[in-house]
């Protein structure tokens, strides 16, 4: 009995350290963010559509690129770019027909490929008709129970609590709760810790937030029995109120993905988490993480700007970005994926109008392409398309307008994009004359565009440096230049060297063990490698990157 016991007991603990299981696919995968609007116009009407991103396959796949995430192609009312949701179950005409995004599934497929859609599961448009069949006074009607009304506004909230209260004075009730905009009412998963004195507050095992949970599973099976590979989920974190540690929220994705990886093991569910250590508990496969002040001044919420790292000022720090992977890595390991995106549709693009030299550019793509994880690559990022500050506030885009104007291909009208009048344009793009093209770089062999693909290349040909590999960081994170960290699987060793500074830079290494360095790649042959006795000592050009196999 003790010998069964104690089998049973090994059992569950090499399970827990072996962690969950993922689809095959993903252990070498790489990812291309589009954004539908902006990336190919097919029909000429100045926005993008499925039959443009249908042409354009060839030259995803050339990047070294086997996975696609779409951004919202759902029926929607367009007030924040496609994330107000009214017909989760219908592609919206200005991208094509259900029948369209088949057949895109059908041309990813039989090149190899997968293709992931952007699930909005924590809102819908006010304009779907679950909320419009929820304002009804009629209480018992399917959908009554999909939102969160409440009769009167409590005098107790927080200022956050209360800012997401919106007056409708409809028959079912004078308030709603919103996620975002007014117009995004927040579907009822219902709250951790339900307040006895608020009735609205139902508990997650109530029929209203159960019946939520499987419209949810029907979604997900609708569009994965059509041959979709998965969903990255928008803001995942947010669905049930009133959880402050996450801890109901983890248990219902816990369950969610359960279902999902007994009914769909082939397919990937990726949170828009920012905490991987929370989502992958969840058990999604992949979750992004926060790039910190590595490329930008300001996080979420932050109104004192900070030192960049990704800067020829080379005045920036690495340690807090770094006590923040090193945890998130090691506390997520044979578990989940992290990713650290070169960009995305929130956020403003790594070039721009002081990061826009080629090596500074090369230099970012080195460091984001060598990560452990998934990479995800956003939509023109591999070309150097910059953000465009002063874009007009489009579909409720705001200031992310910058980042989402439309691709650039060629030197044709509208950069090779549509056909339409430029005045008809989604979003204006880059009026630069001399703005980075997809043809004008495919013909460069030292152009980024021809840079990133020889990166995927190596990354592909390596486990050292694939998604599975070892990270492990080399040089002292409290002298940020240069950023010096390993990759390793078995006897396989690679060496990245990041030099983002305008300046030549020195590191004194302990000696790693090894006869010889040899340099593979990177924007300069210049980067030094020196094995000493007890030491090595390395010396990096100002702005440079190199990739260095250990033997």
């Amino acid at each position: 009995m003790k010998k069964i016991l104690f089998l049973l007991i090994g059992i569950l603990i090499s399970s827990s350290i072996i962690g969950q299981t993922h689809p095959d696919w993903i252990k070498k995968s790489v990812f291309y963010q589009i954004y539908p609007s902006s990336f190919q116009d097919n029909d000429a009407n100045g926005i993008g559509d499925l039959k443009g991103i249908e042409s354009r396959l060839d030259y995803i796949q050339s990047l070294g690129i086997n996975a696609v995430w779409l951004n919202p192609v759902f029926k929607s009312a367009f007030q924040d770019g496609g994330y107000d949701v009214i017909d989760f179950y219908q592609v919206d005409p200005r991208f094509g027909t259900n029948t369209d995004l088949v057949e895109l599934v059908n041309q990813i497929h039989k090149r190899g490929m997968h293709l992931v859609l952007d699930l909005v599961a924590g809102h819908s448009s006010n304009q779907n008709e679950w909320f419009k069949q929820s304002m009804q006074a009629d209480t018992n009607l399917r959908y009554s129970n999909y939102y969160i009304w409440a009769p009167y506004k409590p005098n107790d909230l927080s200022e956050q609590e209360a800012s997401r209260w919106v007056e409708a004075n409809a028959p079912r009730g004078k308030y709603y709760i919103k996620n975002f905009y007014d117009i995004q009412p927040a579907l009822n998963f219902g709250y951790a810790k339900p307040n006895p004195k608020h009735p609205w507050e139902q508990p997650v095992d109530a029929p209203g937030p159960q019946a939520v949970k499987n419209e949810l599973k029907n979604i997900i099976t609708f569009w994965l029995e059509k041959g979709v590979d998965g969903f990255r989920v928008d803001l995942a974190a947010s669905l049930i109120k009133n959880d402050p540690d996450k801890s109901a929220t983890i248990a219902l994705w816990k369950e969610l993905n359960g279902w999902f990886d007994k009914k769909f093991p082939n397919g990937v569910l990726i949170a828009e988490w920012f905490n991987p250590k929370q989502s992958i508990e969840g058990g999604f496969d992949i979750d992004f993480l926060q790039p910190g002040h590595l490329f930008s001044p300001f996080q979420r919420g932050q109104k004192v700007p900070a030192k960049v790292y990704f800067d020829k000022a080379g005045e920036g720090e690495l340690i807090k970005w770094y006590n923040d992977y090193k945890d998130q890595y090691e506390s997520t390991l044979n578990k989940g994926y992290i990713s650290l995106p070169t960009g995305n549709h929130d956020s403003p693009r790594i070039a721009d109008s002081s990061r826009n030299d080629v090596n500074q550019l090369k230099v970012a793509m080195t460091f984001l392409l060598t990560l452990p994880g998934v990479p995800f690559i956003y939509y023109g990022d591999e070309i150097g398309m910059k953000y465009i500050p002063g874009s007009p506030d489009v579909e409720g885009s705001r200031t992310r307008s910058g980042t989402r104007t439309p691709m650039q291909w060629d030197d044709s009208k509208n950069a090779g994009f549509t056909l339409a009048e430029t005045k008809k344009i989604y979003i204006p793009q880059d009026p630069d004359p001399n703005r980075p093209t997809v043809a004008k770089e495919d013909k460069d062999p030292n152009s980024q565009l021809n840079y990133v693909r020889k990166l995927l290349t190596l990354r592909a040909s390596s486990t050292a440096l694939g998604n599975d590999g070892e990270w492990k960081f080399i040089s002292d994170p409290a002298k940020p230049y240069p950023m010096i960290y390993m990759r390793s699987k078995g006897s396989e060793r690679y060496l990245i060297l990041i030099n983002p500074s305008g300046s030549k830079v020195k590191a004194e290494l302990s000696s790693i063990n090894t006869k010889k360095a040899i340099y593979v790649f990177g924007t300069s042959e210049k980067c030094v490698y020196k094995i000493g006795k007890g030491t090595d000592m390395i010396t990096l050009p100002a702005v440079s990157a190199a990739i260095y196999k250990i033997e």
